[in-house]
C-alpha cells in the first residue's frame, strides 16, 4: 500500500513530453531567429521618421533625401525613401511607412509580417 501511494504521488515530464516541450521550445527560437532581424529593420525606420519629423524638414523632397542618408547608414532594405508617405495639415507635417515582410520558415510555410508606423511634427 505504502509504494502505490508513492507512486502515485510522483508526476514528472515522461520522456515524450520532454521531446514534445522540447520540439516546441526549438520551433519558437527559430522562428524568433528568423523574425529579430526585420524587427530591428522596423525599429531602425521607426526611429530614422521620428529623427526626421523633428529635425524641421518639411519638404517631400528633403525627407526622402534624409531617409535615404539614414537608411545607408542603419542598412534598412525594406523601404525606400520614395515609399514614405509624406502628408501636410496646415503646419503639421505627418510621415508614415508601411511594408510587408516575408519570413520563411520551413518547407513551404513562412510568415507574413506586415509593418506600418508614422510620425508627426
Amino acid at each position: 500500500m505504502m509504494v502505490n501511494s508513492l507512486a502515485r504521488r510522483e508526476r514528472g515530464l515522461s520522456l515524450i513530453g520532454m521531446l514534445f516541450f522540447g520540439i516546441v521550445v526549438v520551433m519558437l527560437v527559430v522562428v524568433g531567429m528568423r523574425v529579430l532581424p526585420t524587427a530591428l529593420e522596423y525599429m531602425a525606420i521607426k526611429r530614422a521618421i521620428e529623427r526626421i519629423s523633428t529635425s524641421g524638414e518639411t519638404s517631400r523632397t528633403g525627407i526622402v533625401n534624409a531617409f535615404e542618408r539614414s537608411a545607408a547608414i542603419d542598412d534598412i532594405v525594406s523601404i525606400q525613401g520614395k515609399d514614405l508617405v509624406v502628408t501636410r495639415d496646415g503646419n503639421k507635417v505627418t510621415i508614415s511607412f508601411r511594408y510587408e515582410k516575408r519570413v520563411p520558415l520551413f518547407g513551404p510555410a513562412s510568415l507574413l509580417l506586415d509593418y506600418q508606423g508614422s510620425a508627426s511634427r
